[in-house]
């Protein structure tokens, strides 16, 4: 099982994530919907496609574009549509 905690909270776990390059990419389903709100923030990676990013609010504290996903990867990455990972202080355990 793969967990997620931001500010000592669990914000996502799932038996069934997917790793690339690394990071755990956890199934949309499994993360909190209430600690997520959309950002502006994107990138695009060569293989993957665009990113785009979410910020997380736990206890009133605001990790600015810590989650991403990719709304519409290109083939080569279709396993993690409907995924999500993190980065920015996010603790993932797998």
């Amino acid at each position: 099982m793969a967990t997620a905690r931001w500010n000592k909270t669990v914000i996502a776990e799932s038996s069934d994530t997917v790793v690339v390059e690394g990071n755990h990419y956890f199934p949309l389903a499994s993360v909190r919907a209430d600690v997520l709100t959309a950002s502006d923030k994107h990138t695009s990676c060569p293989w993957k496609g665009e990113a785009s990013y979410y910020s997380i609010l736990v206890d009133g504290q605001q990790n600015a574009d810590a989650a991403w996903y990719y709304p519409e990867p290109k083939e080569a990455a279709s396993e993690i549509k409907d995924h999500v990972a993190f980065w920015k202080g996010v603790e993932v355990d797998a």
